[in-house]
């Protein structure tokens, strides 16, 4: 599935991924590729992002942004405070603040 995270100065996140893991309103929930439609209202907290290997990502902020766990250099993670999230057609948006 393609992910992209938007903030208000850019757009700091796009590449192919296996999974997504998002601090939803009502709890945690994680997407993989062909997950239904949705739109939720996320809160604070950390975004999961565990990249497609082998795939071109496209991080266009700076990368003091993302984390990494020493044990996995596939998975990223972003924090956000808040923010918006569709996924439709293989596609996740994350409108973050």
């Amino acid at each position: 599935m393609y992910l992209e995270i938007v903030t208000p100065e850019a757009v700091v996140f796009r590449a192919e991924v296996d999974a997504v893991k998002v601090p939803g309103h009502d709890g945690e929930f994680q997407m993989l590729n062909n997950h239904a439609p949705i739109v939720s209202t996320l809160t604070e907290g950390d975004v999961k992002i565990n990249l497609t290997a082998g795939k071109s990502n496209e991080v266009k902020a700076k990368s003091d942004l993302f984390r990494t766990e020493t044990s996995d250099s596939n998975v990223l993670y972003y924090t956000i405070k808040g923010g918006v999230l569709e996924m439709k057609d293989n596609k996740a948006i994350i409108l973050a603040d």
